[in-house]
């Protein structure tokens, strides 16, 4: 009897031992983090209420499971320094990287991304779609879909064989993408994002030896807006709303500086053609879409062996305009530009949150992206990267309505241009001083400029100084790194007439050749006026604007071939 009450008590024991060991080892391990990432969406959630169709059951799911931001901004209304700055925690202002043209390891050569990060402090970093602006940078990452050395991270996607579907090119001028309509296809055979959330989802259904980092880059609703009919069925155009935002008189009390970022020739030219509402279905389809993808990532999520060990967060990297300011696309500094999606979901546990976020909690402090890599190295028990010029989000996952002294940056193009977001007052200031204020409590949509009332000389003052003194300069991309014009040899024919259309900017033109060539610009008539030679080896900065061409020929003016410049800086390499 003795001997069985001391086995018995020696197996209780055991147990109990066995389970503080357990619940050791689980408290020494370290979360995981899904990262998922949509590209082009502004608030036209459901949970955000930015436009009253708008269909977004999975990422709602998501937030109210979670912490909803509603106050979220970017770090700038464009692709490449927005998501630099996520990756890298480094502000725009700091880094010299302001626009998409540039190139991120030339700016930062040295800079350690968020995957390279995690990976050197155990983790297994994987990522599969667009997390970087059209590269993958292979080094920060472990593994990739599609794989890290191509350096494409988009996988097989469907397009119409004729383009375009639905708006005619107005010039040269025109993003080639501007252009949606639906597909006969399912899901999977229309691929893109569906690959990618079919990746994304086998790792989650399965368990790792380390804990992972793993990014999900959804590329909808970026242009083009083609995605199967299905998502298009949702919208039937004959009720299409306009953007709640939108105001045909909102750009009679900008000043200069606003009223030239404001108005441009996509929004006249889709209206020219009677494709407004068109587009916003389209909009609306690949948001449909877009929101698809991320359930079936949650659901991989959900039914999987991580769900209850994995920090989610989802995020946009910058708004997009329909109309509003008599704008289309992106690079403002307006709130409907630069507002995101922004949602965190941490799971009780968390070394840096151990009681995790609080299902349905919102909170409108005024937050940016850049804050995402401090959250998650505090969130994870990582240590804090110097770099990082955010403060973490840790305080607001904690208690959404925390005290917050932060306001929130938002850079344009050019340096010393800036949108500033505060709890209830929007700043865009330009480079050349003119200014904006909006109470968005009042006016959510930025209808009213206040900047030139007396009464607020004061607020504009406050709000300056809340804003960075220095910027530093704009990184120029190298030459060899800008994209390359299509050379056209001569032979009997002539070059075609110039058709100039559009803002100018500079191209480079490299002579690959053992001798020296001519550089013509052919007019509007179809006649060459000589800008200067180039030596051999040699290259020369022009400005020039889209639809012009420019001759090639040799010493003697005989001609050998000819460039027809598009939408953007470029090179114009003449072979050897």
């Amino acid at each position: 009897m003795a001997n069985s009450r001391t086995s018995g008590f020696f197996l209780t024991m055991l147990f109990a031992g066995l389970c503080a060991a357990q619940m050791q080892c689980r408290a020494a391990e370290k979360p995981n983090v899904l990262f998922i990432a949509v590209d082009d969406l502004n608030d036209w959630t459901g949970c955000l209420g930015g436009h009253p169709q708008a269909r977004t059951p999975n990422i709602d799911r998501l937030a109210a499971s979670g912490v909803l931001f509603t106050n979220a901004h970017c770090a700038a209304p464009a692709c490449n320094p927005s998501r630099t700055a996520i990756m890298t925690g480094i502000s725009p202002h700091r880094s010299g990287l302001y626009e998409n043209g540039q190139k991120m390891r030339e700016v930062l050569p040295d800079a350690e991304l968020l995957p390279r990060y995690f990976s050197r402090h155990g983790y297994w970093s994987a990522g599969s779609g667009k997390l970087l602006h059209y590269f993958i940078d292979a080094a920060s990452w472990d593994e990739y879909f599609p794989a890290k050395e191509t350096e494409n991270p988009f996988p097989r996607t469907l397009y119409p064989d004729k383009r375009p579907v639905s708006l005619p090119r107005g010039g040269p001028w025109q993003y080639v993408e501007t252009d949606w309509g639906g597909l006969d296809v399912t899901d999977e055979e229309f691929g893109g994002d569906w690959f990618v959330s079919q990746w994304v989802g086998e790792q989650l259904r399965r368990e790792h030896e380390k804990p992972f980092f793993l990014a999900c880059g959804i590329y909808r609703p970026h242009e083009p807006w083609f995605v199967p009919q299905k998502y298009f069925d949702q919208y039937p155009l004959d009720v299409i709303q306009v953007p709640p935002g939108y105001r045909e008189d909102d750009l009679d009390d900008l000043p200069p500086a606003g009223k030239r970022r404001g108005p441009n020739r996509y929004f006249a030219h889709i209206q020219q053609h009677a494709q407004w509402k068109q587009a916003i279905q389209g909009y609306l389809a690949s948001i449909a879409f877009a929101d698809a993808m991320v359930g079936r990532v949650m659901e991989a999520l959900e039914q999987g062996p991580n769900r209850d060990n994995t920090i989610v967060v989802l995020w946009s990297d910058h708004g997009w305009h329909l109309g509003e300011k008599q704008h289309w696309q992106k690079f403002t500094a307006w709130r409907v530009c630069t507002r995101v999606p922004l949602i965190v979901r941490v799971p009780p546990g968390t070394p840096g949150l151990e009681a995790g976020t609080t299902a349905g909690s919102v909170s409108d402090r005024p937050t940016n992206l850049l804050s995402l890599y401090p959250t998650l190295t505090e969130l994870v028990g990582l240590p804090r990267k110097e770099d990082n010029d955010g403060p973490s989000l840790v305080p607001l996952l904690r208690d959404a309505k925390a005290d917050w002294p932060h306001v929130s940056l938002t850079h344009l193009g050019e340096p010393g241009s800036y949108g500033l977001s505060a709890d209830r007052w929007r700043l865009i200031h330009y480079a050349n001083g003119d200014e904006e204020l909006y109470d968005v409590a009042s006016d959510r949509y930025e209808w009213t400029n206040l900047a030139t009332r007396p009464e607020h000389v004061g607020r504009l003052a406050s709000l300056r100084k809340q804003a960075p003194t220095e910027f530093a300069p704009l990184v120029a991309p190298k030459d060899e790194s800008l994209p390359q014009l299509k050379w056209h040899v001569l032979k009997d024919e002539p070059a075609p007439a110039s058709k100039p259309d559009g803002s100018p900017f500079d191209v480079v033109f490299i002579n690959r050749s053992p001798a020296t060539i001519r550089l013509h610009w052919m007019d509007q008539t179809g006649h060459p006026r000589l800008y200067g030679g180039i030596a051999p080896r040699d290259r020369k900065r022009q400005q020039t604007r889209p639809g012009a061409v420019w001759l090639i020929t040799d010493e003697n003016d005989q001609p050998l071939g000819y460039f027809e410049i598009g939408d953007r800086a470029a090179q114009a390499v003449v072979p050897n």
